[in-house]
């Protein structure tokens, strides 16, 4: 991947695939921010995510419970803001440095991390399919 890159996923398949593919390039301590509209398939995309790292059970969104965590390597915590206002309390800063993130509706996220050091993917539909943006972090020198 590039600083940013497009893709193109003409099913939910494609977009589990993707999830797959993106998740050899993460690890912990990595911040994704996954955007785009309700049903646009961001939770599908994490589905693809966690296959890639072995887990072989049922993901649902966490939009009732907001955060679930994951035990695979590394460990996952899914979280999705869409049910809040912001994401004080719910206690996502515990899991920053030590399990791959996953934030859906980054927008109530603001003020918990710096948002140029995270990865963003944003999908949207189109046509039958989705398009997938993706951008990787700043990089800085230490």
């Amino acid at each position: 991947m590039t600083e940013s890159d497009t893709f193109h996923a003409g099913s939910e398949l494609d977009t589990r695939a993707f999830g797959g593919q993106l998740a050899r390039r993460l690890t912990g301590g990595d911040v994704v921010l996954l955007a785009g509209p309700l049903g646009a398939g961001k939770t599908t995309l994490v589905r693809g995510l966690l296959e890639a790292l072995g887990y072989d059970r049922d993901v649902r969104s966490p939009t009732f419970n907001l955060v679930q965590v994951f035990e695979t390597r590394p460990p996952v915590m899914h979280a999705d803001l869409y049910r809040v206002k912001s994401y004080l309390g719910i206690g996502i800063e515990d899991y920053l440095e030590t399990h791959l993130c996953l934030i859906e509706w980054p927008d109530r996220a603001v003020g918990l991390l710096d948002f140029a050091s995270a990865w963003r993917v944003e999908i949207d539909f189109e046509g039958e399919g989705r398009v997938i943006r993706v951008t990787k972090p700043v990089t800085r020198d230490p």
